[in-house]
């Protein structure tokens, strides 16, 4: 089965994530590249053997494309991607599903009415260590989980993005919405649900724009760094941290406390994940590096969608797990600003 691919935005995602893995995969035939700036999507399409749109539209139109990654900013999901399905493609839409409930809600159903798939890139739950970590969760071969810690941090979007400025749309309040929340803290919010099978209920935060400046060199109009507890259904206890201000190396890290010991995820170099049992034994587990934004490998994630796409199968990030995240990072964001525990209802 060949299959067409449309990429709506040809930024950093796009050019180190979604093309490459695309292009990388034996199932895709070709892709066709949008971007409202012309230049950016030719040059992707010179790089990659693909071909460009001109407009959004023509893409939507295009009877031999089957599938789009929706890869435009924040505020534009719920456009495109609702936009997308109900023209009868399947679309891969990148994190946060959008900005409201509401928008990310329409999506949903945009889904539900075209009958298409629908994959949101909450790309952490297909990293191997997170993926073992689950399994001996889910065995209980350490008991029950009791408390977590997560954080993920670097140095910021701007050193990220495609023209590497402090001009970036993640730091614009009205594109990026979120700030770091909706670019890192989704992500981790999305791991915690997956690895534990449970869902985050309660969340207190703090907020602050403690070192980012825009072009002006103003603060910028939304948080460089958030701090939060979290309590979850089953009664987990768990903090987290995120940051766009770790300067000098990236942190990317989970440790789960079990009744019987502990696991950390991504914590140190030589082993990407270790147990440490109740009883002093340590087992250590080489699983390849997670993905970083000096260190571009292969995500899973266009694998993982393109298979569900040929063989008719579920996404494994489905637009409903999105909500649920969405949900907890915008209780965390109205508990920062209100100074106050916040239920995710």
């Amino acid at each position: 089965m060949a299959i067409k691919v449309g990429i709506i935005g040809c930024g950093s995602i796009t050019k180190l994530r979604h093309a490459p893995e695309y292009k990388a995969n034996s199932y895709v035939e070709g892709i066709v590249f949008y971007d409202r700036n012309p230049e950016r999507a030719a040059e992707l399409a010179n790089m990659f053997g693909g071909s460009t749109a001109h407009t959004a539209d023509e893409l939507m139109e295009d009877p031999e494309i089957q599938v789009i990654s929706d890869c435009s900013s924040n505020e534009y999901h719920h456009i495109f991607s609702k936009k997308a399905l109900l023209s009868g493609k399947h679309v891969l839409c990148e994190k946060p599903i959008s900005l409201t409930v509401e928008h990310a809600k329409e999506i949903v159903y945009a889904q539900r009415q075209s009958g298409k798939k629908l994959m949101v890139d909450h790309n952490q739950r297909f990293t191997a260590a997170h993926q073992k970590a689950k399994e001996i969760i889910e065995n209980k071969e350490l008991g029950n989980v009791l408390t977590f810690k997560t954080t993920f941090g670097h140095s910021g979007p701007e050193q990220w993005g495609v023209n590497k400025s402090n001009s970036t749309w993640f730091f614009k309040k009205e594109r990026s919405g979120l700030g770091v929340a909706g670019d890192l803290g989704i992500h981790k919010v999305d791991l915690i649900h997956y690895l534990l099978d449970d869902e985050i209920e309660q969340v207190s935060a703090f907020q602050g724009t403690l070192d980012k400046t825009n072009e002006k060199g103003e603060p910028i109009e939304v948080p460089d760094n958030i701090v939060c507890n979290l309590k979850t259904r089953k009664g987990r206890l768990g903090t987290a941290s995120f940051s766009w201000t770790y300067y000098g190396e990236e942190d990317n890290s989970t440790i789960i406390y079990c009744e019987k010991g502990i696991l950390k995820i991504y914590h140190s170099d030589q082993c990407q994940l270790e147990v440490i049992t109740k009883d002093g034994m340590n087992v250590r587990y080489r699983l390849g590096s997670i993905q970083t934004n000096d260190n571009q490998t292969n995500s899973g994630v266009i694998d993982a969608f393109i298979d569900c796409v040929r063989l008719d199968q579920s996404p494994p990030v489905t637009g409903e797990d999105a909500i649920s995240s969405l949900k907890v990072i915008l209780g965390i964001m109205e508990a920062a600003e209100a100074g106050r525990v916040v239920s995710i209802l």
